[in-house]
């Protein structure tokens, strides 16, 4: 405690801002308040993250079974010439190989989880069969596939997640 004040006769006590002991336990429970918010935000931001991953997923999924579609209704066109598979994205937008314009897909997709091209899946006489994410990484989804998808269940990588439309409906082996 510290010593009154005297102005002019008059003594005032000095306010008490209490012993270091209790400075030093309010001390400790700002630094406990600080820990405490951290861990919640760290939790909230891991969530978060959870959430945006997961959608990133299911855009991967009806993207990528678009283009699936899209190669197999390209395939199916003029077999009478043998099964002809498309040799980059643009020709499932617009078949160059019809007067008429053909589309099999909306537009050449991205990747939704890198932003970037698809890596493809050469097919035999040329173009490609199918596409796959370049993206690393383990996916969340691990179960409960669509019967379409079902190939993807327990997969390490996203890049085993492969929309293909296989010769004679059939997957190739690894």
């Amino acid at each position: 405690m510290m010593a009154p004040l005297t102005i002019a006769g008059k003594t005032q006590i000095q306010p008490s801002f209490g012993s270091k002991q209790e400075a030093g336990f309010a001390y400790a429970w700002a630094l406990m308040a600080v820990l405490i918010m951290g861990i919640y935000l760290a939790q909230v931001g891991e969530a978060w993250q959870n959430r945006a991953q997961r959608a990133k997923e299911a855009e991967l999924l009806r993207v990528g079974a678009e283009i699936r579609r899209g190669i197999k209704l390209y395939t199916e066109q003029n077999q009478m010439q043998g099964t002809q598979y498309p040799k980059t994205l643009e020709e499932l937008v617009l078949d160059p190989r019809s007067p008429s314009p053909r589309r099999f897909i909306r537009k050449a997709y991205k990747d939704p989880l890198t932003g970037e091209d698809w890596q493809y899946i050469s097919a035999p006489g040329g173009g490609f069969m199918g596409v796959y994410s370049k993206a690393q990484g383990k996916p969340l989804k691990q179960r409960l596939f669509p019967s379409d998808f079902a190939s993807f269940a327990d997969q390490n990588s996203y890049q085993d997640w492969k929309f293909a439309h296989w010769p004679n409906g059939k997957a190739l082996k690894k």
